[in-house]
């Protein structure tokens, strides 16, 4: 099954992080990434640029309305992400413990939808109950 882990973040951080941070991050992620590489894992993945640069669409009434910057007004913003393919939720919750953003932010995990259960009347997967 394939769960999207999504890491969130206070932006503001970023402000106060010292010259040093950005590589020791980044080398932190990479490392994540060959983990979840060589475990067979992952499916994709990027991470984004800060929320300032983000575009909101919303169609109301057949109008288009764009709105420059994040679609939520909060500290907290989506940085990045991974797809993975795990055998379950806790498989999955095992990987997003370990991502580095997890550390100072918080990994959300949603499971994929599963188009053919639905088409079938089994409605979302039984994994979903558990919430």
């Amino acid at each position: 099954m394939r769960y999207l882990l999504s890491i969130i973040e206070d932006e503001s951080r970023l402000a106060t992080m010292t010259p040093e941070d950005g590589p020791r991050i980044m080398q932190a992620y990479g490392e994540f990434g060959q983990q979840v590489e060589a475990a067979g894992v992952f499916v994709a993945g990027a991470g984004l640029e800060p929320s300032p640069t983000a575009t909101t669409v919303r169609v109301r009434d057949g109008e288009r309305l764009i709105t420059d910057g994040p679609f939520a007004e909060t500290k907290e913003q989506l940085g990045g992400f991974y797809l993975l393919e795990c055998k379950d939720l806790d498989e999955a919750i095992e990987w997003a413990a370990k991502i580095p953003g997890a550390q100072s932010g918080s990994i959300e995990i949603r499971p994929e939808l599963d188009y053919e259960a639905r088409r079938a009347g089994q409605g979302l997967r039984a994994e979903a109950s558990r919430v």
